[in-house]
């Protein structure tokens, strides 16, 4: 009986699949997001080396791995000779440096939940220098903003950011599954990708305009690196169509 019931169930399954009612399956193995994980690795490395230091030592590791925009502004306001000065390698090591496991855990959220399919994508490469480049672009950006600024600036915010605005320039129409409160129970739902990320946007936007910014945190990152990531997007996408074209 329970022979016969499991042929039944695979028969069943075989002509659903044949039928079409059973749809999306890939035919290749999807790639493995290495560089995702890597990053979510060592951000999570780099707290856990933060946490358990002196605070003489934390102070050393945000001073040298972070951004400092007063230095870095006075380095890029020289000639193009004068830009090859370490203090520039901040612009990506303070990507990887967060102060609070707050901080860092709502950003590799996002990066899992956005990173993932993203570098499935655009592959390792792309998903680099989704993160990396624009990471250090919207870093930079901030630096050139806020030139007066002496306090160092750390986190992944812009980085984040930026895979967030690729992901909605690549995936316009995707619904990303959550868990939404309805009274006393949680309902799974499939919401749409630009509502959670316009809530998201929003959310920055109001933070950018009204919010203090602090020593760690500058929520110009998010803006600088959103946009930068989905100008990067937009390009992708226009380079396949003119080779499809």
């Amino acid at each position: 009986m329970l022979y016969s019931d499991t042929v039944s169930i695979s028969s069943w399954w075989k002509d659903k699949l044949h039928t079409g009612i059973v749809t999306n399956w890939s035919k290749t193995k999807p790639r493995f997001p290495w560089v995702t994980l890597t990053v979510l690795l060592v951000c999570t490395a780099a707290k856990v080396l933060h946490s358990n230091a002196t605070p003489m030592i934390q102070n050393v590791i945000l001073e040298s791995g972070g951004v400092l925009p007063n230095q870095l502004a006075r380095i890029f306001s020289q000639s193009v000779g004068a830009w090859a000065d370490y203090q520039a390698l901040s612009l990506v090591s303070a990507l990887f440096i967060h102060t609070s496991w707050l901080h860092l855990t709502g950003n590799m959220v996002y990066l899992w939940v956005f990173g993932v399919p993203l570098e499935r994508r655009l592959g390792s490469m792309g998903m680099v220098l989704v993160f990396v480049f624009c990471g250090a672009l919207a870093n930079l950006f901030v630096t050139m903003r806020l030139p007066e600024l002496t306090s160092p600036i750390v986190g992944a915010s812009g980085a984040v950011s930026a895979v967030v605005g690729a992901y909605l320039g690549l995936f316009p129409s995707r619904r990303i599954g959550m868990l939404l409160p309805l009274g006393l129970y949680l309902q799974f739902a499939r919401v749409p990708a630009v509502l959670v990320i316009g809530s998201w946007f929003t959310l920055q936007l109001v933070y950018t305009v009204l919010g203090p910014i602090t020593g760690v945190v500058a929520w110009w990152t998010h803006m600088a690196g959103f946009a930068l990531g989905l100008i990067f997007s937009l390009l992708v996408r226009a380079s396949a169509q003119i080779k499809m074209g």
